[in-house]
């Protein structure tokens, strides 16, 4: 599935300046906007990331200075060479920020990897990425720098477990894609056996960002205990700059969103929030371990009131386990048994299928070869705390009686046969519809819709019904 986010902030863009005017960043426009790169010995690189307590923005929050020095240890403890991986892969389709700054703006991430890359002396930078038009970015931009010598691109199938690291070493260097199963720090033994730093693309981005503005700069934007700016993929298809300790309720609002039934944080491993916990919480460590949740990958994906829950959970479960790296017993059997349990209770079930939900999350928690089996019943466990009294109904069939829009984001979305359409002998060019669904719509010169009728992904439904609401014209309606 390929997915152009939309783009937006809060506040000053520091990761996507530039790109309210430009589309993409080459190499000329990112100096103009960005500025050179300041120098920085191995010890003043680490000082900087750990005074601004820069932590992955990946998914599992790792202390960036600690990754840093343990990969400086393991090389002074061996031969002293060592390696550097971006990891742009994003295997999840509710998570597009890490695609949208390597499409518009590559350089600052080249940036901060090679910043990288020279404190700890590495001989090889290596992007993981699995689209095709990021791929083309990305060499483009080397070319552009002429930096082909030391930094180069692999590119990975697109899967969820393309982004575990053991998984993106192996695929680089022409493995199979998959999880080794092996508890191995990348910082001792990584691509081609040496020490590997290995972060994901957002991280290298602020490192870039960070190196040109200083700590006190840096934590000029955020809160004093975490400063800084944080990406998010909103609903899947919009990308926001914000600061960190931004209210996820104003968030939801900028992009014509709200809380509705509940907001999934971090991503399809992440944790549902109930509605009246988003509205309250910050983006933050802090707020949001006061709700068990972490940011992780920066996935936010608000539930709207018009979908049925068992039936998106259920949805998402089944997917995930369809991505199973067919290992170990608990994912390439138990997920699969965990999703038919779920698609049981969406049904009515009864009883027996409420049950054998609660029995598969058990058999797949902490057997794994790797975090996948336990990602998804985590998933699994935190939608049946937040929408107990749904999921219970549906099992014991009364159920919601909403159908399944298909709000969670998944490969097949753009598969949807629903379609925008414009009636012309009522539009009036009042271009509101390209402000509220820029993925979907776009206008001719005259600043009316280009088309009369538009292919409407299953994700962007919402989006368009409120499209459809507020058009003044009432020139709008989607049809199968």
């Amino acid at each position: 599935m390929t997915v152009t986010p939309a783009l937006g902030c809060v506040g000053q863009p520091r990761v996507l300046a530039g790109l309210d005017t430009l589309p993409r960043l080459d190499r000329e426009d990112h100096l103009a906007v960005h500025g050179p790169v300041p120098s920085y010995g191995p010890e003043e690189l680490a000082e900087l990331a750990e005074d601004i307590d820069l932590r992955g923005r990946g998914g599992a929050g790792f202390p960036f200075a600690r990754k840093l020095r343990a990969v400086m240890r393991s090389a002074r403890a061996r031969d002293g060479r060592t390696a550097l991986v971006i990891n742009g892969s994003e295997g999840e389709p509710s998570c597009l920020k890490d695609k949208a700054v390597l499409l518009n703006s590559p350089h600052l991430v080249i940036d901060g990897a090679l910043l990288a890359a020279s404190a700890i002396g590495a001989e090889d930078v290596v992007f993981g990425v699995t689209r095709e038009d990021v791929e083309q970015s990305l060499r483009t931009a080397i070319a552009e720098r002429g930096a082909g010598g030391l930094v180069r691109v692999a590119v990975l199938p697109e899967r969820f477990v393309t982004g575990e690291g053991t998984s993106m070493i192996n695929g680089i260097e022409g493995g199979p894609t998959l999880p080794s199963g092996q508890k191995v720090r990348t910082s001792d033994r990584g691509l081609g056996g040496l020490p590997t730093l290995l972060s994901n693309t957002e991280t290298y981005a602020q490192l870039a960002i960070a190196a040109r503005m200083g700590a006190a700069g840096y934590r000029t934007a955020g809160l004093p205990t975490e400063p800084g700016t944080t990406l998010l993929t909103v609903a899947g298809s919009t990308v926001l700059e914000v600061p960190l300790g931004t209210s996820l309720a104003y968030v939801l609002d900028l992009c014509g969103s709200s809380p509705g039934q509940g907001v999934l944080i971090g991503g399809y491993h992440g944790r549902w929030l109930t509605a009246q916990a988003a509205r309250n919480v910050l983006l933050s460590r802090q707020s949001l371990a006061t709700v068990k949740a972490v940011l992780g990958a920066g996935a936010v994906l608000p539930l709207p009131e018009d979908t049925c829950p068992a039936g998106e959970i259920a949805r998402v479960a089944r997917w995930m386990a369809d991505e199973t790296a067919g290992q170990c017993g608990p994912c390439f059997r138990g997920l699969p048994s965990l999703a038919s349990a779920l698609e049981d209770v969406a049904t009515g079930g009864g009883r027996a299928a409420w049950d054998a939900v609660e029995l598969r999350m058990q058999a797949v928690r902490k057997r794994g070869a790797c975090s996948h089996p336990d990602g998804t019943a985590n998933f699994v466990a935190s939608a049946l705390a937040t929408f107990p009294d749904e999921l219970r109904d549906h099992a014991l069939g009364s159920g919601c009686g909403r159908r399944v829009i298909g709000c969670l984001a998944l490969p097949d979305d753009d598969e949807s046969t629903e379609q925008l359409v414009v009636d012309w002998t009522l539009c009036r060019g009042h271009g509101l519809c390209v402000d509220l669904l820029p993925e979907v719509v776009r206008l001719d010169i005259d600043g009316y819709p280009a088309q009369a009728v538009m292919p409407l992904p299953a994700r962007l439904r919402p989006k368009a019904a409120r499209a459809v609401r507020r058009c003044p014209a009432l020139a709008l309606r989607i049809q199968e």
